[in-house]
């Protein structure tokens, strides 16, 4: 039976999500058109459908990023070492693309200060750092959100909590002098990337990390954070690659163990009354419709908490 969504979640989608720009690569860019498709099919963003985002300037991506690299980036002029440290050519395509992904995650977090909660179907690149990309992120969405909303005066303090199996390096960079932000990252430890960039609590887990540790961990680190930094709203990264499939995790969690991690993160901001803007972070698998799926999880979840 599909699921049914009681009230309508917030759900920020861009056609442009969907842009192919990697040819037999390791990023599975096809899943975000079938992530759409089970969505809209399950109902989950209600009669309204999906936001669109519109995509974010220069200026306001210069808030997280040296402006010189946003220059080369929308410019198409971004360098070959960088670009090969991003993964992937950044053209025209992929530059407007990371825009729109950006503008999405900045658009859900508005809805979830309106809301409560709401979920983009993009975002989560947390391997961008100020000057430069990495990791098959161009802009640190997150990043540019937080700045934003903070230079606008809609928040004063963020919570960024990255379940993404991979260290949020470019997170923490972005936010290395920011005592306004607190940025938590539980990952595998021994996973890309090679040299970390402190985050303000780093929880750094072994191998074949299994839903009862990883649940214990979690449990054990994340609720004392919201009592203590007061945030006014809670990114959350919400990447599947901690899966025990994922081609790029190494932390063996199942589909419920990735559920009950989600509905912990959201339920224990909510529970205090903190508003939740999720991101779709990582999830590799050339079995589209597995991986699509697996991050269709996050909606469902999120849709509880409506």
């Amino acid at each position: 039976m599909p699921y049914m969504a009681v009230m309508s979640l917030p759900i920020v989608h861009h056609p442009r999500y969907n842009a192919v720009f990697v040819k037999n690569g390791r990023f599975p860019a096809g899943k975000f058109r079938r992530i759409a498709e089970i969505l809209s099919d399950e109902g989950l963003a209600g009669p309204v459908g999906f936001q669109v985002p519109q995509p974010v300037g220069p200026d306001h991506i210069s808030q997280a990023h040296d402006p010189a690299y946003v220059n080369q980036v929308v410019s198409g002029t971004v360098p070959p070492p960088i670009e090969k440290e991003i993964g992937f050519a950044v053209g025209e395509p992929v530059a407007f693309r990371a825009r729109c992904a950006s503008g999405g995650t900045l658009l859900a977090a508005r809805l979830a200060l309106q809301t409560g909660i709401a979920c983009n179907t993009a975002g989560g690149g947390h391997h961008a750092r100020r000057r430069h990309g990495a990791g098959f992120c161009i802009f640190n969405d997150v990043g540019i959100a937080a700045h934003v909303l903070k230079a606008a005066g809609e928040i004063e303090r963020a919570l960024v909590i990255d379940c993404d199996v991979h260290q949020g390096d470019g997170t923490a960079d972005v936010f290395e002098d920011d005592r306004t932000v607190f940025t938590y990252s539980i990952h595998a430890e021994k996973n890309y990337p090679v040299r970390k960039v402190a985050s303000d609590l780093d929880v750094a887990l072994p191998d074949a990390t299994g839903d009862a540790a990883y649940l214990a961990a979690l449990r054990e680190t994340l609720p004392g954070l919201i009592d203590r930094h007061r945030p006014d709203i809670v990114f959350f990264n919400a990447g599947v690659d901690p899966h025990v499939d994922d081609n790029l995790g190494r932390l063996a969690l199942s589909n419920a163990g990735l559920r009950e991690r989600d509905r912990f993160v959201i339920g224990t901001a909510r529970d205090k009354g903190v508003p939740v803007a999720c991101v779709l972070g990582g999830g590799y698998s050339k079995d589209i419709e597995a991986l699509a799926q697996r991050h269709a999880g996050l909606y469902r979840v999120a849709a509880e908490f409506v």
